[in-house]
């Protein structure tokens, strides 16, 4: 059993250790002070205590940290300067992006420094412990804190990822891309179903997404279909010209990731370079039509960006 300390009672801090505390730690305190926060604690920690942070650092064995990236460094800083952490104690942060490097202030007392960020989304609320079985945690630690955060990892019920230190950024910018974007992308999808009539955009497109986001994960590029790597270029000049008409906000996104498609359909040779030409020309003329409404279609063309496949 490990004593915990939380700073930061925030939807991934207080499921994280509600997940420790069932399987047998002890959470001696956290730290929050938005009501959100309060609540959180309130909820899936009863009875552990809220306190200051220098308070809960002091008082723990295991300081978790799951503040906000931009604070993370600001947060372990202050800790260390009140005499919150101490040579021996683990302080461990959930950040994505970040590895050992923004604990050095605690690493130069001899504190222990780890990185462990669970690769999944979070509510905040019960419905997250559920998640975190199987979930892959990107850890990044040295020397015996290695098998510190597998003993940690597994507890929660996760599988350990070891990401090097100088790989966290990138690790980290692919779970972001794969499903903050993804998120986006849903939102735009359901919005234009719903101009179209659709009683109930989610339950149109759950079962087309499930379908292609299980053959993407298992086949990759492979899995792609649809009218860009079908070259089907009047599909596409249909498909701007009613988003321009409905959400022309959507056109941005709708043709950078035409035309991401477009160059792997092209590099996999399943679209001929002919038609992506006429289907980038169709990108790029609805991008700049969006940018700049009140110019004529002839000043448009001339003020559309370069084409990606002129030289093919």
């Amino acid at each position: 059993m490990t004593r915990i300390g939380v700073v930061g009672a925030g939807r991934v801090g207080a499921v994280l250790a509600a997940a420790l505390r069932a399987a047998g730690h002890e959470i001696v305190s956290v730290a929050g002070s938005s009501t959100a926060s309060l609540d959180r604690a309130a909820t899936l920690l009863p009875g552990v205590p809220v306190e200051k942070p220098t308070d809960v650092a002091k008082n723990c064995d295991l300081l978790l940290l799951t503040v906000p990236d931009d604070m993370l460094e600001n947060v372990v800083t202050t800790l260390v300067g009140a005499g919150a952490i101490r040579e021996g104690q683990y302080v461990c942060h959930t950040s994505g992006r970040h590895g050992l490097a923004v604990l050095d202030a605690a690493s130069a007392i001899g504190a222990r420094p780890l990185a462990m960020h669970p690769a999944m989304t979070f509510t905040g609320t019960e419905v997250d412990l559920d998640r975190l079985a199987g979930c892959v945690f990107g850890v990044t630690t040295e020397g015996s804190g290695r098998a510190f955060a597998e003993s940690l990892v597994r507890d929660l019920g996760g599988i350990p990822m070891w990401v090097a230190e100088d790989k966290r950024t990138l690790y980290h910018a692919g779970l972001a891309h794969g499903a903050n974007h993804l998120v986006t992308l849903v939102s735009q999808a359901m919005e234009l179903l719903a101009a179209s009539g659709a009683d109930d955009p989610a339950a149109t497109l759950r079962p087309l997404l499930n379908a292609a986001l299980d053959n993407a994960l298992n086949s990759g590029d492979a899995a792609l279909t649809g009218p860009i790597v079908r070259g089907d270029v009047n599909t596409v000049r249909a498909h701007l010209a009613d988003i321009a008409a409905t959400a022309p906000a959507t056109i941005p996104s709708y043709v950078e990731l035409a035309k991401a498609t477009a160059d792997r359909a092209l590099l996999d040779g399943r679209l001929l370079p002919i038609r992506a030409v006429k289907i980038v020309r169709l990108l790029d003329e609805a991008l700049a039509a969006v940018a700049h409404p009140a110019v004529p279609p002839a000043q448009v063309r001339r003020h559309a960006p370069a084409r990606r496949f002129d030289a093919l």
